[in-house]
């Protein structure tokens, strides 16, 4: 709509001789094809809404928070914008919707449902550890005192103690909890990353080790594992790094620094072609075409001809030069 906004603009101004007529109709088709894409916008949200709703029904939970959460969004927008166009809302929270929320726990038979105790200790934790990482710390020891034996409380103290950075008390936190729940593959992540980013990297892989072992298909684990294995300089580890890193590219390929610690685990192993393409799929995520082209290019000459780095490669090329996207690989 935009683009042929544009056009007829065009069209009109010369017709009339009269640039303000084509601007005219420039600035009401830019509008209308606003108005269009915040339509869509709104019915996405709406579809979204439902998809939610029928995700608590099929996990027996209450959308009673849901609808009180909408609620208090929609306060905060009539507080700030009160003279806002709906339309110009990217992401619109109409009455509509909140209708449309309130009609599903008038009818649904898990509205007056309690709180699974395993999803409300999940949110616990979660709270715990985003506080212990984005408060300061004098906050975090206010909000989960030493008295507090719970394990949320010595999860949030064990963060906040690594920041400082205190390991001699961060250490024997994280400890505790992975003696209380082994299986548990986030309290031996952050033991790992404990330990890697106060220059102990290799006390670092076991539980970093231990991490991936209890939850391969996470990609962020098998970053972190492997960022510890290069940064060790064991020669031994490079190809358990690799294997670490394209399985993770394969659930997380918009990531440039899992492509760059590819790049250097395949340099280190002195296989360039594959270093080059990996510097490629990094250059052309950080959007610097140039430097995609060069190592894109320099991966082609390396790469056995028709193997599938050299496809990729040749993918790559041609989703610089033609702005052609790659279907997911």
């Amino acid at each position: 709509q935009n683009i042929l906004a544009m056009v007829l603009g065009g069209a009109a101004a010369v017709a009339t001789g009269r640039a303000d007529v084509g601007t005219a109709v420039w600035l009401g088709g830019t509008s209308m094809s606003q108005r269009g894409l915040l339509q869509y916008s709104r019915t996405q949200e709406g579809a979204a809404d439902q998809a939610a709703l029928k995700f608590l029904d099929a996990t027996k939970q209450s959308a009673r928070g849901f609808l009180e959460f909408t609620e208090t969004l929609l306060d905060q927008e009539l507080l700030s914008v009160r003279r806002q166009d709906p339309y110009l809302r990217t992401h619109p929270l109409t009455q509509n919707r909140i209708n449309a929320i309130r009609a599903h726990v008038s009818k649904s038979r898990y509205s007056n449902a309690k709180i699974s105790p395993r999803f409300d200790e999940m949110h616990r934790r979660m709270l715990a550890k985003l506080r212990g990482f984005i408060e300061s710390f004098t906050t975090t020891l206010r909000r989960y005192k030493e008295t507090d034996n719970s394990l949320e409380s010595r999860y949030a103290r064990a963060v906040a103690y690594y920041r400082l950075p205190d390991l001699d008390k961060a250490l024997p936190l994280i400890n505790g909890l992975i003696a209380e729940r082994p299986d548990d593959p986030y309290f031996h992540e952050l033991k790992g990353q404990m330990l890697f980013e106060n220059g102990r990297v290799k006390e670092a892989l076991e539980p970093y080790e231990k991490a991936v072992l209890l939850l391969p298909n996470s990609a962020l684990l098998r970053i972190g594992l492997a960022r510890t294995q290069l940064e060790s300089g064991d020669p031994a580890l490079l190809d358990s790094a690799i294997v670490n890193l394209r399985a993770a590219v394969l659930k997380k390929q918009d990531s440039p620094f899992t492509w760059r610690q590819l790049a250097i685990a395949y340099g280190r192993k002195g296989d360039m072609g594959l270093s080059s393409l990996a510097m490629a799929e990094e250059a052309l995520l950080n959007g610097k075409k140039s430097n995609a082209i060069f190592h894109a290019n320099r991966a082609e000459k390396l790469l056995p001809r028709g193997s599938m780095g050299w496809m990729q490669a040749q993918d790559i090329l041609q989703e610089v030069n033609q702005g052609k996207k790659r279907p997911d690989k």
